[in-house]
């Protein structure tokens, strides 16, 4: 039986299994009032937004069930889009990154406790719901403790499109509304397959209930031979490996997958890493995180400049905030008292990843053909997933190119460069690093802005 067919039975079964009650305004109205965040420890005060969280079940025979953070936009959010975000790994939490440090309206102050307000917060042009999967992933679970050694991007596919079915039954305002899917890193998987499976169960539908417009991915895991030469090529042209570590790894390394490499492959990735040292793989230009505390708040009181500004040790802050008991219970999280911490990524589900194919670049493809929107971006400062492996994997595309590369501004300066092909842009984030809400939050919030309005990034150097 064929992978889509499998996803339509089980679109099937949650319609039936919705059929009885979707039509009862009560039981919505009570199931959002119970998922209703009336205030988060530490939060500030006079939030005029409303925000949702809580548990969704995908698969009640093996027990599965995905937690979810609804922070609606903070004016006429009946009129704006939904936006779904995925974080990767695989095995990592969007509320831990791209709510807690990246987009979401609130960041963690360094005492683990505290929050404040990020002026450059996504929900101030669309409703952003985040959301942890697969199962394992943060405080999303499953009785099943197999699931756990068995999660893919198959599972994590179908799963995520259940979430949306049975979200939306309590959710109906977001029916036919328009809907699009963001994320970055491993997400670069997560976010065009879910995608697909959105769309090919919509096909044909006059006014789908998921009326999907777009994605978008950053620092994208896209196609495992053309991202590896880009990852070399770019460790050598930034000086972070020798010339004979770079020969080594592209005589050694086999360029068809990023999975298992061989021990010749592996030997050259080692001295690689010794060769680059003690620096943040993911931002290479920024401090890494290796200072107390104490320091930190000293540092920041003796250069003021620096307060708010990046720090590397945000997931530290999100460790702490989120085990608190009375968080956990604000957020409705971890009812059924999981048997471990939360943390910001699950290293069994990561061991044990089963299917990953090699190439996203054929689900583009079709989804190109489709007339979906999709912008891809890149923080240029990442050597994790950097902008030479995107534009290989892009260029891999043959596309035809509407708008030649031109660089992009933001308050006079060159906030990236950017290319516009038939059927998908690309744009560079300068100074970022791989999760470039972080590192750039207001060049992505112009993104983000630009994205939405399906407009191109802006010429103007005023």
């Amino acid at each position: 039986m064929g992978y889509i067919s499998v996803v339509w039975i089980l679109f099937v079964l949650v319609m039936l299994k919705h059929k009885g009650n979707a039509g009862s305004e009560s039981n919505w109205k009570d199931a959002q009032e119970r998922d209703k965040i009336t205030h988060l420890p530490g939060q500030p005060n006079n939030i005029e937004f409303s925000q949702y969280s809580g548990y969704v079940t995908v698969n009640e025979q093996a027990g599965r069930a995905l937690f979810y953070w609804l922070t609606e936009a903070t004016t006429n959010p009946s009129s704006k889009p939904l936006v779904l975000w995925l974080n990767g790994g695989p095995g990592c939490s969007s509320v831990a990154y791209g709510a807690a440090e990246e987009l979401g309206p609130f960041h963690i102050n360094s005492d683990g406790k505290t929050l404040f307000l990020n002026p450059y917060s996504w929900n101030k042009l669309a409703n952003i719901l985040f959301l942890e999967s697969p199962a394992g992933v943060g405080f999303s679970y499953t009785n099943t403790s197999s699931d756990l050694q068995t999660s893919g991007d198959k599972r994590t596919a179908e799963d995520a499109y259940v979430f949306l079915i049975n979200w939306l039954e309590r959710f109906p305002q977001y029916k036919y509304r328009d809907f699009y899917i963001a994320g970055e890193s491993y997400a670069g998987h997560y976010v065009p397959q879910l995608a697909q499976v959105v769309y090919r169960n919509s096909k044909g539908l006059q006014k789908p209930v998921i009326n999907l417009k777009g994605f978008m991915v950053g620092n994208a895991v896209t196609d495992d031979y053309h991202d590896l030469i880009g990852t070399f090529e770019y460790w050598w042209s930034h000086a972070l490996i020798s010339d004979s570590t770079y020969k080594l790894l592209k005589d050694t390394c086999d360029f068809t997958s990023s999975q298992h490499p061989s021990d010749p492959c592996q030997i050259a990735l080692n001295q690689a890493d010794m060769e680059q040292g003690n620096i943040d793989a993911y931002s290479i230009f920024t401090p890494t995180c290796n200072i107390s505390g104490s320091q930190r708040h000293k540092l920041q009181s003796h250069y003021p400049w620096r307060y708010k500004a990046y720090d590397p040790c945000t997931e530290r802050y999100s460790e702490l905030y989120f085990n608190q008991p009375e968080v956990q219970k604000a957020f409705h999280a971890n009812s059924t008292g999981i048997p471990y911490s939360w943390s910001t990524c699950s290293t069994t589900l990561e061991k044990y990843w089963k299917d990953s194919p090699r190439s996203m670049l054929p689900i583009y493809q079709e989804l190109i053909q489709a007339g979906i929107r999709i912008w891809v971006f890149s923080g240029d400062t990442d050597a994790v997933v950097p902008v030479t492996a995107t534009r290989y994997s892009i260029d891999a595309l043959k596309l035809p190119t509407l708008v030649n590369w031109y660089p992009w501004y933001d308050k006079g300066e060159v906030g990236g460069w950017t290319q516009i092909y038939k059927g998908l842009s690309l744009v560079t984030v300068r100074g970022a690093g791989h999760e470039v809400p972080l590192h750039q939050p207001r060049k992505a919030f112009i993104l983000f802005n630009a994205f939405l309005q399906g407009k191109p990034m802006p010429r103007s150097t005023s």
